[in-house]
């Protein structure tokens, strides 16, 4: 394939502002899907995905458009539009020239919209702006295109309309990337090299990597490296995606598509390695490429099987989850009172969700969620320093001399009229504001620093909730400050139990301990004895509910006769009653650890 023909692009945009719907009318257009075989957001494959309306995974597709007499290979990359999956797009963006920004002409330019502009401009990519929804009678199609303008510093009239709905402006839309988004260039032409940037596992063909070919032609057959592993392996197939693989001949300088390698070892394959034709000494022929950063865990939480029998199949589970998720971190850990488990690192809240849902779904796990968390780093009063990522090994508080935590810089976009509320809301949540700016007419963007600690307490739905839903944030880690945190444990029958355990605010702990003791005690189940509930934080119990017994009536078939009959036989109750609450345990089924992580009221 000439390089010249092809035009290597992405899609990005803000959560729900018509990417998938896009894709698949330019998957109408150019006759890569049947009609036949249509169906919505053809490229989210994941059960999950089409659930929730949202992309997990970013998607390749290669897709063949005539124009002006020639034939143009579009490889697509269609990429997540959530803040937590923003290291797929960071990859993503990394195997394209150029990308469309698509904006939705009812909500206008969000705040994700400029974290990806911005990614995007750094990797150098020619930007396509283009306004979707146009066909929603709510749509401010001018207003939107001054707004896009004002942030690119071009013109509205450069600003292409569509809409995935109806396929209106689309073709114009194919046509415009044709025409600006500059073809693939390389370096070597006969010496192969490629940069991986995802894979996924297969049972029979192994590691199968995700890659776009920067130099030379790869075939079935070759011998090919892994620059950083070391790995040499024979190629098993070439392919492209179709949108269903589709094997190939070759691959070429340019080209996105697939590699089957036939290894079926874990943690060889990586995202950013490259891939090299072997020179002399059976050493890759080329050196490596510029890979990725590695991605940073945001929120910690510990899983634990309910049963520990099932402990083998959710390190297998994990294992095979880090294989399609590179951002995915865990580690073997230890509780007195769970058992076994693993300590994972997710990039956010929503990423976490998904990641323990398709445990449950696709392995079939019963599993306990502790509350997520975030790390720490702190310092003894014997100088010492720790780091922190469980509130369970939190220090008391007579050892520590000072704790710091994480906190990160973020932007909200808003109309003015919401702009009282949402800093009320700031304030709450200690946040420090910086310079505010307008985007077109009644938008205001905000700069602010947050704690991280205190994004992860609902803030999200906050927002949304004093902004009927018309402000969105996008955010990125920050500077480490000193916090003024302590341990909040919750005990249960005078048992410590280590999921329920958090780091909060001292200012905040009596109400946040008062929250937690009275939402537990409306979702635990009642025990066959009287069951305390506290919670305890800076050395003193701050909240106490008492969980009243299940009652047996072990006087009901009784009748008539002298009182003390009864008497004795609830006295018998209550003895057994003293014993029980001695010797057994408080039984916490499933959905209550549930119920506690996910912040219900």
């Amino acid at each position: 394939m000439n390089s010249r023909h092809i035009r290597n692009f992405s899609i990005i945009a803000h959560i729900d502002h018509g990417k998938s719907t896009l894709a698949d009318r330019m998957l109408e257009v150019t006759d890569t899907v049947e009609r036949r075989k249509m169906r919505d957001q053809v490229l989210d494959s994941m059960e999950l995905e089409r659930e929730r309306g949202i992309t997990i995974k970013m998607q390749p597709v290669r897709m063949e458009y005539q124009h002006n007499g020639e034939v143009y290979v579009l490889n697509l990359i269609d990429t997540p539009g959530h803040i937590d999956f923003s290291y797929e797009v960071s990859r993503a963006l990394k195997a394209v020239e150029g990308c469309v920004l698509l904006v939705d002409a009812t909500q206008g330019v969000q705040a994700q919209t400029l974290t990806t502009l911005s990614m995007a401009r750094e990797q150098g990519l020619v930007i396509v702006p283009a306004v979707s929804k146009i066909d929603s009678p709510l749509a401010r199609i001018s207003e939107t295109k001054a707004e896009i303008a004002s942030v690119l510093g071009i013109l509205p009239n450069e600003i292409l309309e569509c809409s995935g709905k109806t396929g209106q402006g689309v073709t114009e839309l194919l046509e415009a990337i044709v025409a600006r988004v500059p073809p693939p260039h390389m370096t070597n032409e006969t010496i192969f090299r490629g940069l991986i940037f995802d894979f996924q596992y297969s049972n029979h063909r192994g590691v199968i990597v995700y890659i776009r070919a920067t130099d030379g032609t790869v075939k079935k057959g070759d011998r090919l490296s892994f620059v950083a592993a070391g790995k040499i392996f024979n190629v098993l197939e070439v392919g492209i995606f179709a949108p269903e693989e589709k094997s190939v001949v070759a691959l070429g300088a340019g080209e996105i598509g697939y590699i089957v390698t036939g290894i079926k070892e874990a943690g060889i394959a990586s995202v950013g390695d490259t891939l090299a034709a072997l020179g002399p000494a059976n050493k890759p022929a080329l050196p490596a490429l510029p890979g990725y950063e590695m991605p940073r865990p945001v929120v910690w939480a510990s899983l634990y099987p309910e049963s520990q029998d099932d402990f083998p199949a959710l390190r297998q589970a994990l294992g095979r989850l880090k294989l399609s998720d590179s951002s995915l971190a865990f580690e073997e850990e230890t509780s007195g009172t769970l058992g076994r488990g693993f300590r994972c690192g997710f990039l956010g809240m929503l990423h976490m969700e998904i990641v323990t849902e398709r445990l449950r779904r696709e392995f079939n796990l019963t599993l306990i969620v502790t509350s997520p968390s975030i790390t720490y780093e702190i310092t003894l009063v014997d100088g010492t320093k720790e780091i922190v990522y469980s509130p369970v090994f939190f220090p008391d508080d007579g050892h520590i001399k000072e704790v710091r935590e994480p906190w990160v810089k973020a932007n909200i976009i808003t109309p003015a009229q919401y702009l009282g509320p949402i800093l009320t809301l700031l304030y709450e949540h200690e946040a420090e504001t910086g310079e505010t700016e307008t985007f077109g007419d009644n938008r205001t963007g905000i700069s602010l620093m947050m704690p991280l600690r205190e994004m992860m307490r609902g803030f999200f739905d906050e927002l949304k909730s004093v902004s009927s839903g018309f402000a969105s944030i996008s955010y990125e880690l920050g500077e480490q400050r000193v916090a003024d945190v302590t341990r909040l444990n919750i005990l249960v029958a005078d048992e410590p139990v280590p999921a329920f355990a958090r780091v909060v605010s001292r200012r905040r702990v009596e109400e946040e301990a008062r929250n937690a003791v009275e939402k537990l005690h409306k979702i635990l189940p009642r025990q066959l004895f009287v069951t305390k509930i506290q919670a305890q934080a800076l050395g003193r119990i701050i909240a106490s509910e008492t969980l009243s017994a299940l009652r047996k009536d072990v006087t009901g078939y009784l009748y008539g006769g002298d009182v003390t009959r009864k008497m004795k036989l609830l006295e018998k109750q209550k003895r057994g009653k003293k014993k029980m609450k001695e010797r057994g345990s408080v039984t916490i089924p499933q959905d209550v650890f549930l119920k506690m992580m996910r912040d219900e009221k």
